[in-house]
């Protein structure tokens, strides 16, 4: 398959923190994106105070978008404390939310019934939803599945094996692809990047956070997603240019809110 190029011919990342750069001006972090040709950038909330945040930097830099999301380690807030933010017109998307049973720094039960809800505001509203979820497969699936698996949905920073991209596969979702692909023990999400359908692979950083080889133990941030896309070429056999224009032009089926 030979995708449409996106129009800018750029790179998207389709899940970044600008809200948290480390002290860096986050001016200087879209700056540094733009001129390794990343174009677009999905600033995602986690909690009422970070979305808020990615909402005002959304406003005030073109490509850059905003989510509305309470992540699973914020669930004890509520899903009450986001709900302002949702109809924002800069928010493309609901979450991250999902489930993360790694840290647990909020109780199971707690995270369950938050991201029940904010799928239900997904498919209330008709907005993609972006998931989060962390040694916590099955009990992700039957939320998801159980509330009602959003037409768009994205698991990002996915981290699974062949056996869990089918699975999120099969319900319709979009595989979204961070820097840990590039790590050395990263065998089994490799071979998930290698058998995942050409419309719905994606790119991302997930920065400040995993930042890609050749630039661990550094803050990672989107201009980095050109190494993901690199990778993926790599692992797909195929050109950096094609992934590059598959990804992006993935990202606006994904997101169709996404300003071009």
């Amino acid at each position: 398959m030979t995708p449409e190029p996106h129009p800018s011919g750029g790179y998207t990342d389709s899940h970044c923190h600008l809200f948290d750069t480390r002290g860096v001006d986050p001016a200087e972090v879209i700056a540094a994106a733009r001129a390794a040709g990343v174009d677009t950038m999905i600033n995602v909330g986690c909690d009422a105070a970070t979305t808020a945040e990615a909402i005002a930097i959304a406003a005030l830099h073109d490509g850059v978008h905003a989510t509305a999301g309470l992540h699973p380690h914020e669930a004890v807030h509520g899903v009450g404390s986001i709900v302002d933010y949702v109809d924002d017109p800069l928010v493309v998307a609901i979450g991250e939310c999902g489930l993360d049973y790694f840290y647990e720094r909020s109780p199971r039960g707690v995270q369950r019934l938050a991201f029940a809800e904010q799928i239900e505001i997904a498919n209330e509203l008709g907005m993609p939803l972006v998931v989060h979820s962390r040694d916590a497969w099955d009990d992700t699936l039957d939320v998801l599945v159980g509330a009602g698996v959003p037409e768009r949905t994205v698991f990002h920073c996915f981290t699974g094996g062949p056996d869990e991209a089918r699975r999120c596969l099969d319900v319709g979702a979009f595989l979204s692809f961070s820097g840990i692909v590039t790590f050395t023990t990263a065998d089994d999400l490799r071979a998930a990047a290698r058998l995942c359908p050409d419309d719905r692979l994606l790119a991302e950083t997930d920065s400040p956070y995993l930042a890609p080889v050749p630039h661990r133990g550094r803050t990672n941030q989107p201009a980095y997603v050109t190494d993901v896309v690199a990778k993926l070429a790599e692992v797909r056999g195929t050109t950096l240019e094609l992934v590059r224009d598959l990804t992006a032009r993935n990202a606006r089926l994904a997101f169709p809110r996404l300003r071009t």
